[in-house]
């Protein structure tokens, strides 16, 4: 059975049960009457009829990795994927769903805009895998302003509060931006200053 749909039978048995055991719940007008508390979004969805968030994510994802998908429709599939995984529970399903994979082989994508939107998405989800080379090359050498801009992003959403994840920015650093002694994650200000370098070597960059 759909999880959503099990959910959703769940809800309506303990629910079901509540209102027979009170006495009031039909007499009273006063009463509490029962809502959708303790349903998720996908449970609901399964009741309207409509693709669950995964459905969606999944979707987006295919039709921004299909070859007889124009740019254009793309860039909307790409649009629609930052949105849904602007829900941390969203988010959180992406590695289940085998998504991080191909979102992160966008970041080489030959078309900028296609690097942009994807930097942009893996900034958003605050990236759970290791993309931090690969972003901090497009931050520092890839030839589009936005693109560079959006990995900056990424990276500065990966880095805070995440020490795996600073460390490994601050071993692939040109040696001259490395700081001089060990940072911690957790501390904005040198944070701030590590990312202060890179944005000024991204604008150093030629577009």
């Amino acid at each position: 059975m759909d999880p959503g749909m099990n959910q959703l039978l769940k809800w309506s048995i303990e629910n079901s049960e509540a209102t027979r055991n009170d006495s009031t719940a039909f007499t009273d007008p006063k009463a509490e009457r029962l809502t959708g508390r303790g349903l998720n979004q996908e449970a609901i969805q399964s009741l309207m009829g409509g693709p669950s968030d995964a459905q969606l994510m999944k979707e987006s994802m295919t039709a921004i990795q299909s070859p007889d998908v124009a740019l254009e429709h793309k860039l909307v599939a790409f649009d629609n994927l930052e949105q849904l995984i602007e829900i941390i529970d969203n988010a959180n399903n992406m590695e289940s769903l085998g998504l991080w994979t191909p979102l992160t082989s966008e970041l080489r994508n030959e078309e900028p805009e296609m690097r942009r939107m994807a930097a942009w998405c893996l900034g958003t989800a605050l990236l759970a895998v290791n993309a931090v080379p690969v972003l901090l090359t497009l931050a520092l050498d890839d030839p589009n302003e936005q693109v560079r801009r959006k990995a900056i992003y990424a990276l500065s959403s990966e880095v805070r509060n995440y020490d795996p994840a600073l460390r490994d920015l601050v071993q692939h650093l040109p040696e001259a931006m490395r700081p001089s002694g060990p940072i911690n994650a957790g501390d904005m200000d040198e944070v701030d200053k590590v990312m202060d370098l890179v944005k000024k070597a991204s604008q150093q960059s030629p577009s």
